[in-house]
Order: structure tokens, then C-alpha cells, then sequence
């Protein structure tokens, strides 16, 4: 792999592959679990195709699980369009009760793509959802296809995906020879995917996720959709709202995405994003009497540019035998720049990686990629990250296209060389990618005749940058925008009062925050 500098982020781990674990791919045997009722109409009320009325109409059967909590499995259509022509696919489902009257389902979506809404409400719930949200709504998380507990992208082992993710290429960058050996390393993670994971792979899009939902919302008998979408999970909501405008209860997009970027654009505005998380840290590390760096920002960015040089000549040995290299230290760095309260771990990292220790860049990057210290990664986040990533977008393949680009990222990024250059290979992956994107170029959401839509954004998000919430509240015709001002990613979990009385009095009344709304 070539180096994953920290303005890579999300969108450029695509290229750089990023990944994480092996988990079971749930494939039903047969096209149906359950008969197909006598009416097209579903326990809401509303009429669907006949064709879909038995996964609407579907009877979920809950078990108590994790102490206070209710698991279920819905089962869905691997391919919404096609329902009796592959197997069905299971969707794993947890519901916290409220503890109070309820007023429904609160649907939450932790975002990744690849994040598991099972794991959030099931170990996080007073981190995703305040008390009060607990107390008005069944709090519901549920893993998307490809996800987790769901019927799950599969690819490679532990140590193999160890080496996947952060094996350095030994030719020189910018060479055919390096092109060559950077697609070569990829090729085990596509061919993995494929032999593990099977035809799912065609069927992991967010539109069939959007599908899903849907299902999932008449399953649990509301008539209305209320939900809380983290990140990614933005984009599941939003897309839900302009294709089911009518059925929209109350939803949050928080950390918003705009939908109408394009995969590239995503990449260089993480890229730009997490530059300057990256140089509001240096300050902030500066000020202090313990910062590993001296000099200015600029002098600071320097000085981290020449430890990635001294990694790749001679990587750090870790307690477990892994070597440091400079892949290992890019991966903590964009771990520790999500939020600020990470930032003093960041400081303890470079420290130690001064005097020739590892542990808690380890720790950081395995975080990040959610690798347990037995070696195991703790879920599929990273693989089906990218899994659907590939389904999601376009894949550009044009040499003269992709080096444009890499001189577009070069300019925003604060590790490039002198001379502005940076590699020029695009996604190797998806470029290997057994299925070829199959949905319609992006375009602006509308949500025309939707209940309001509260959109959150902060200013200084590196992964979901604030420009992007902007333009989604301008885009959904009753978007309503509300800001924080700080850094970090998400609002709503950064335990700002401000935004947490904002979407809970959103949520549970429906009060809309009056226009320009910041928090600060």
C-alpha cells in the first residue's frame, strides 16, 4: 500500500484500502421465510406492490438480549427489483423500550458506511441517544446489508487483512513498477470479497439500504419514519426522505453528507478537512508545555513528514511483533483528528514515537480499524466500508482524468512533496471490482412535501465537513439547518447542550430550531 497520509481520510482510504474483519455471510436458502398475505395492505395501513406485501407485512419476533434490550431479524429481499430471483437476506435489529410513554420507533444509524446500528444502541446507547429520547421513543439500531450481524460482506482474515490494509509497497512511488504492485496488493482483498461474500455484493448499495428502512419502518408498525442518522447515516436518511417524502416522521441528519458530491469531491474536501483538523491540533499542541513538536504549525507538519521518512526506512517494533510503519502512524493521526478530546492521546503518541516506543499509536490505529489486541477484528466495519463504497460510486478509470486529481488532492494536502506531486493510481480496488456501479449519477435531494428535516453540521468536521450540511439543508425543500461551532465530528455526541435541547425538543415535540441557529 502506499502511504495513508492523514488528508486521505475516509474517501481516500478508499484508495489507499482500508478495511477490517471476517464475518458471516447470512444467506438465506430459501426466497421466503414467510407467506405472502391475502392483501396487499401492510399493519400501517398503506398499500405496497404484491410482489413486496409479505416482507411489509412481516410479524418481527423479539428476544430479550443484552441485559435491558430486544433482538430481532427481519428478512428482505437481497434485490429489491428482483425479489423471487436470489435468496432473501437477513437484517439484524435491536430495540431499546422506552422508558417512558412511547411515541414510536427512533431509527439510528451510526454511519461508515459499514458502521454496525446494532452495536451503537446495544454498547452505546447513552452516547447515540440522550435520556430523554430514551424516555419518548423504542430506540431501534439495525445493521445494514453488508454489515455486521446482517447478511455480511465477508474477505479476509485478521492477519491477512493486517497486511492488506498497511503493507508498504517496495518500488518507488510514481513508477509502473509501483502501479503494478499496489493493484497486486489489492487484488487478494477483491478476490476475497468475492469468493466469500458471493452475489450479495452486487446488492449492498445504499439505495437498496434506503429500501430496507422502509420495510423495517412498517415492520415495527409506525406509519412515519423517525430517525437519528450519524455520518453516513446521513445519507441513508436523506435519501430516504426523497423517496419517501410522504412517510417522513422526524428526522435528523447530523454530520450531514451532500449527495450530490461526487466520489472524488468527497476525497479532496476530506482531504482539505482533515488538513486543517490536523493544523488546529498542532496549534492547540503548541500552546502546551508538553507538545512533542516545536516551531510553528508549519514547522510541526515538517517535522511529522520527516518521521513518516524515518517509519518507512526503519519501522518501530511493537509489543506484538508488528513493525510501526509510517501506514500505522497516517491511521492514528486521522483516528485522533475525529475529536478534540482525543487529541491528548495524539500528543502521547508522537512523544513516545520520538523515543523509539509504539503502544499508543498502536492503539489508535487499531481503533480506528477496529482491531482487537488478540490480533481480531472486532467487526466488518472496514471491509464492507469498502465493499459498498465500490457499489456506491463510479469508478474513474482514465489515466489523464486521475492525474488531475491527484494534483487537485496534492494542493490541499499538507504532506505533499515539494514538486505537488502524489500518486496518480486512483481506487485500486473498485477499479478491480467484480460489479460495476449500477444507480444513476449523483444528484440534489428535494424531499418535495416532507415534514421538516433537521440537518446539523459542524464547522470544523473533518470527515463530514460543514459545507456539506449547508448544501444538503439547502437542497431538501423543508431542510432547516442547525450549526456547532468547534471541532470534530457529529454534534449531537460532543455533548454540546445546545445541540442535544435542539434535536431532542425536534425529536419529541417538533419544534424546528429557529433559522441560523448556532451553537457555540
Amino acid at each position: 500500500m502506499r502511504r495513508s497520509r492523514p488528508g486521505g481520510t475516509l474517501a481516500g482510504l478508499r484508495s489507499t484500502i482500508l478495511a477490517s474483519v471476517t464475518a458471516a455471510v447470512l444467506m438465506l436458502t430459501g426466497c421466503s421465510l414467510f407467506p405472502v398475505p391475502d392483501s396487499t395492505s401492510t399493519p400501517t395501513g398503506e398499500d405496497v406492490d404484491p410482489g413486496l406485501a409479505a416482507y411489509y407485512g412481516q410479524s418481527l419476533v423479539w428476544s430479550s438480549c443484552y441485559d435491558d434490550m430486544e433482538c430481532a431479524t427481519a428478512v428482505a429481499p437481497m434485490d429489491w427489483a428482483a425479489p423471487s430471483d436470489h435468496p432473501d437476506i437477513e437484517l439484524a435489529l435491536v430495540r431499546h423500550r422506552a422508558t417512558g410513554e412511547s411515541r414510536g420507533a427512533l431509527f439510528v444509524n451510526p454511519g461508515g458506511p459499514g458502521a454496525s446500528g446494532v452495536d451503537l444502541v446495544a454498547q452505546n446507547l447513552d452516547y447515540a441517544v440522550g435520556k430523554d429520547l430514551q424516555k419518548n421513543f423504542d430506540v431501534v439500531g439495525w445493521d445494514p446489508r453488508g454489515v455486521g450481524r446482517s447478511s455480511a460482506v465477508d474477505c479476509l482474515d485478521g492477519q491477512q487483512f493486517d497486511e492488506f490494509l498497511f503493507g508498504t509497497p517496495s518500488s518507488e512511488p510514481g513508477t509502473p513498477e509501483y502501479r503494478e504492485e499496489v493493484a497486486a496488493q489489492a487484488q487478494p482483498f477483491v478476490a476475497g470479497c468475492e469468493a466469500k461474500t458471493g452475489e450479495l455484493l452486487k446488492f449492498i448499495d445504499t439505495a437498496s439500504t434506503v429500501r430496507d428502512l422502509d420495510m423495517l419502518r412498517a415492520a415495527v408498525g409506525d406509519e412515519k419514519l423517525n430517525y437519528l442518522g450519524y455520518s453516513y447515516g446521513t445519507d441513508i436518511g436523506a435519501r430516504y426522505v426523497d423517496r419517501y417524502p410522504q412517510r417522513v416522521g422526524r428526522v435528523v441528519l447530523d454530520g450531514a453528507m451532500d449527495p450530490t458530491v461526487s466520489r472524488f469531491d468527497i476525497n479532496l474536501a476530506q482531504t482539505k478537512a482533515f488538513g486543517d483538523a490536523l493544523r488546529a491540533y498542532l496549534a492547540d499542541c503548541l500552546e502546551g508545555t508538553d507538545c512533542p513538536f516545536s516551531g510553528s504549525v508549519d514547522d510541526a507538519i515538517g517535522q511529522i513528514d520527516a518521521t513518516f521518512d524515518r517509519l518507512d526506512a526503519a519501522p518501530l517494533r511493537g509489543p506484538d511483533g508488528r513493525e510501526l510503519t509510517a501506514s500505522y502512524l497516517s491511521t492514528a493521526i486521522t483516528s485522533a483528528l475525529y475529536d478534540e478530546g482525543t487529541w491528548a492521546y495524539l500528543t502521547t503518541a508522537f512523544a513516545e514515537v520520538g523515543r523509539g516506543e509504539s503502544r499508543t499509536a498502536f492503539r489508535l490505529a487499531d481503533s480506528y480499524v477496529g482491531r482487537g489486541e488478540d490480533g481480531r477484528y472486532t467487526s466488518n466495519f472496514f471491509q464492507a466500508f469498502l465493499a459498498i463504497s465500490c457499489i456506491d460510486y463510479p469508478v474513474e478509470r482514465d489515466p489523464a482524468v486521475l492525474a488531475e486529481q491527484a494534483s487537485q488532492l496534492a494542493a490541499v494536502d499538507p504532506f505533499a512533496d515539494e514538486a505537488g506531486a502524489t500518486d496518480a493510481e486512483g481506487d485500486v480496488v473498485c477499479q478491480q471490482w467484480p460489479y460495476e456501479f449500477s444507480g444513476t449519477p449523483a444528484a440534489a435531494v428535494t424531499g418535495a412535501g416532507a415534514a421538516p428535516v433537521l440537518v446539523v453540521g459542524t464547522t470544523g468536521d473533518p470527515a463530514t465537513p460543514y459545507q456539506w450540511a449547508v448544501s444538503l439543508s439547502e437542497q431538501l425543500q423543508s431542510g432547516h439547518l442547525l450549526t456547532r461551532v468547534g471541532e470534530g465530528h457529529l454534534a449531537y455526541t460532543s455533548g454540546d447542550p445546545c445541540v442535544i435541547s435542539a434535536v431532542d425538543a425536534y425529536l419529541i415535540e417538533g419544534t424546528v430550531p429557529e433559522e441560523g441557529t448556532r451553537c457555540s
